[in-house]
């Protein structure tokens, strides 16, 4: 048998040894790609002009080549320092690489720096070579290629940088705030502590905000808060407690101040002074009338010190002293005087280094080295406060007390003197549910129940708003066209008419995003139930901190009701929720 030779004899042997020869994209070749683009709203940024010149960047890129963008992924208001597995759109591009009919086998995005951090691309890059999708990246000029050596350099330097350069905003963000505050005495947003309102201060003396409309707000008296406020320190310089003062005013039905500025506490249920609000306004130093900044901070910490990669979490923690900015003068009325907050201050830490009972009671709560594994998951059906952890003959014990709700509470009425849970009999029968939940044999339904589960959800506030915006855009499109139509200089509305078309692509692209409801397909809840690891093998080891992880990843909500002797538990898994009821 012969084979007919080519005017090429090398392709007549590469095609009988199936040898593959790479070839260079050429324009002529046709090839489907995915978009992936992301902006943070914490600098002002705006999402729609954000992803439009991605999306433009990451288009010219692969056009050349015959690239054509068919799938978009945009993560709007995500930090760069989240993980990708973390992210909205993030999880969702990684869970359809499992998808083999997604549509597209490559992935390009608009600007490196700002879809990486750190070394999320060396953990990332592995996953889409595992499922045959490409990786284009504008700094490279092209493909990446995971067997060349300064293809990996460049991409590790890119994540530095983009780690480096936030940083720098971070302190470049900080050291001016910091000045204002020392300088000017700026108030620099934020609620305004009790007893104070904030009014407009005048034009904005930034010249850009200032052409924008913006205004300085500054600080000034509400009247009769500020009178409870100088009464508070009175009381407590008169040897009153917090829980006494703040029994003291509800007795006499003074609006604490989430009932009173309810709009700005939403997070709180507004039924009375509580021992912490006291606190709270004693040790504000602004009420002396200068400008304080600083004395909370965020703080990011590794979810888990074990996998770095899983990233970090950010909560807010008391700040050290040097990280504490004060103005220089008197920022805006006092309420105080800093004679009477010194004293104030003094005489806390005197009851402290005395050995106060209750000081050094609540101290070794706060330091106790006991693991509770519930903490901040269960609340009291009752009263819907958290249960707090505590020891008890040796045993672990979530607890709510009826002494801590304010007088005039309404859930006094049907709260016992203190209601006891412990921790052993919950989490027994929790680990048992999410045994079954997880088995490998019942992987299926808890997929099944875990998508029923979306039914009935209702668009998200974001997609609706979309929606109204992508209207509105037309609308104007609309009138701009017949203004064209009944004679107006079609260049004259050149620049509203691009603002519009931009607006209502934006728009659109929001809601392709974002499915009803946030529904998900079966792929993407495999991937989450995939990212918990071995649930089996966490559940039988029993160790504390493995567990811990494991409820935070399921995001368990726990409501214990003290009548029936039951607890109604919720798993919001990120991609969807579940409810369950089950007893102890």
């Amino acid at each position: 048998m012969t084979t007919e030779m080519t005017t090429n004899p090398w392709a007549t042997l590469d095609d009988l040894w199936g040898i593959e020869v790479a070839t260079n994209l050429s324009a002529g070749q046709a090839w489907n790609v995915a978009f992936y683009g992301r902006c943070s709203t914490e600098d002002n940024q705006d999402p729609a002009t954000s992803r439009g010149w991605q999306r433009g960047n990451a288009t010219k890129f692969v056009e050349p080549f015959g690239g054509t963008v068919v799938a978009e992924f945009f993560d709007i208001g995500q930090s760069r320092s989240v993980p990708w597995d973390r992210r909205d759109a993030g999880a969702r591009l990684l869970a359809a690489l499992k998808d083999p009919n997604r549509g597209w086998d490559a992935l390009v995005v608009g600007e490196g720096t700002r879809c990486w951090f750190g070394n999320q691309f060396s953990l990332i890059a592995p996953r889409f070579a595992a499922y045959g999708v490409d990786l284009w990246v504008p700094e490279l000029g092209g493909k990446y290629d995971p067997r060349n050596a300064s293809h990996k350099m460049l991409m590790s330097v890119l994540g530095g940088m983009s780690e480096s350069e936030r940083q720098h905003v971070q302190a470049r963000v900080r050291a001016a705030m910091d000045s204002q505050v020392v300088n000017e005495g700026r108030h620099q947003g934020g609620r305004a502590p009790y007893g104070y309102v904030t009014v407009d201060g005048g034009p904005h003396p930034n010249p850009r905000k200032f052409a924008e409309g913006y205004r300085l707000r500054v600080l000034s008296l509400d009247p009769e808060a500020a009178e409870v406020v100088r009464r508070i320190f009175a009381e407590y310089l008169d040897g009153n407690g917090d829980r006494a003062i703040a029994n003291m005013l509800n007795r006499e039905g003074i609006e604490c101040p989430s009932a009173r500025r309810p709009e700005q506490n939403k997070h709180r249920h507004g039924d009375g002074w509580q021992a912490s609000t006291v606190r709270a306004i004693l040790d504000n130093p602004r009420y002396t009338g200068y400008a304080v900044f600083g004395r909370w901070t965020k703080n990011e910490t590794l979810i888990d010190p074990d996998d770095v990669g899983a990233g970090h979490k950010t909560i807010f923690r008391k700040a050290s002293s040097d990280r504490v900015v004060r103005s220089r003068h008197p920022a805006h009325p006092e309420v105080v005087s800093v004679e009477m907050f010194t004293q104030a201050q003094l005489l806390r830490r005197s009851k402290s280094v005395g050995g106060l009972a209750t000081a050094r009671k609540a101290e070794r709560g706060a330091n106790s080295t006991r693991s509770y594994l519930l903490r901040g998951i269960i609340r009291c059906g009752i009263c819907d406060r958290k249960m707090q952890g505590a020891t008890i003959r040796s045993g672990a014990y979530y607890r709510c007390t009826a002494r801590n709700l304010a007088p005039s509470s309404p859930f006094l009425l049907d709260h016992p003197r203190t209601v006891n849970l412990r921790e052993d009999h919950v989490t027994t029968a929790l680990n048992g549910w999410l045994g079954r939940l997880f088995h490998p044999d019942n992987v299926d339904a808890t997929v099944a129940e875990l998508l029923g589960a979306q039914e009935g959800v209702v668009i998200a506030p974001n997609v609706a708003n979309a929606k109204a915006r992508k209207a509105d855009a037309e609308r104007r499109l609309r009138k701009l066209q017949d203004a064209i139509a009944a004679g107006v200089d079609p260049t004259a509305l050149v620049e509203p008419i691009n603002q519009a078309q931009a607006e209502r692509v934006a728009a659109q692209a929001e809601i392709d995003n974002h499915r009803d409801g946030d529904e998900l397909d079966p792929a993407e809840v495999y991937a989450m139930i995939d990212s918990l690891g071995d649930v089996a093998r966490t559940l039988d080891e029993r160790k504390p901190p493995a567990l811990n992880r494991l409820y935070r990843a399921l995001d368990l909500k726990m409501v214990y009701q003290a009548k029936e002797q039951a607890i109604d538990v919720m798993a919001c898994p990120r991609v969807a929720s579940e409810r369950v009821r089950g007893g102890t």
